[in-house]
């Protein structure tokens, strides 16, 4: 876009719109890169995010919150467990269910993995942008955060 006061074109907005959509892929991608947690299908990231965000529970818990069946997400679970990244402790309030959370050694990962994300995002910062950029950087994240939260 240019840098005259007047307002965008809706073409414009499009093309910028196009453009953040196809970098946030692109950025997010790389990280991933950076940071090798392992290979998971989708449903197996969501399951592992929400372990970590909301900490244990349940099997009907976590296929409600996936909107998915129990059985479904049994297996799902299952694989987890197998890769040592899960695991099972009886539910103090019900002792036919299950409390399902992370394991130290996957938080553990999780953390090492975030460390790498975050240096890589520092170095790079740090040696590609000249200290004008470091600050326009600064101001886009700014930003994004507006667009994220609004």
């Amino acid at each position: 876009m240019s840098r005259n006061t007047s307002s965008p074109t809706p073409e414009a907005l499009h093309a910028l719109a196009e453009d953040l959509r196809v970098a946030g892929m692109k950025l997010r991608r790389r990280l991933r890169e950076e940071s090798n947690v392992g290979d998971f299908t989708p449903s197996q990231m969501q399951v592992l995010a929400l372990l970590e965000r909301e900490g244990p529970a349940t099997v009907t818990a976590l296929a409600r919150a996936q909107g998915m069946r129990p059985q479904s997400m049994g297996e799902t679970l299952s694989a987890l467990k197998a890769a040592g990244f899960v695991n099972g402790a009886p539910d103090p309030n019900d002792g036919r269910q299950t409390v399902l959370s992370l394991t130290p050694a996957f938080r553990k990962k999780i953390k090492a993995a975030r460390a790498a994300r975050e240096d890589w995002l520092f170095r790079t910062i740090q040696t590609h942008f000249s200290p004008a950029e470091q600050q326009q950087l600064a101001i886009g994240v700014d930003l994004l955060k507006r667009l994220i939260d609004s």
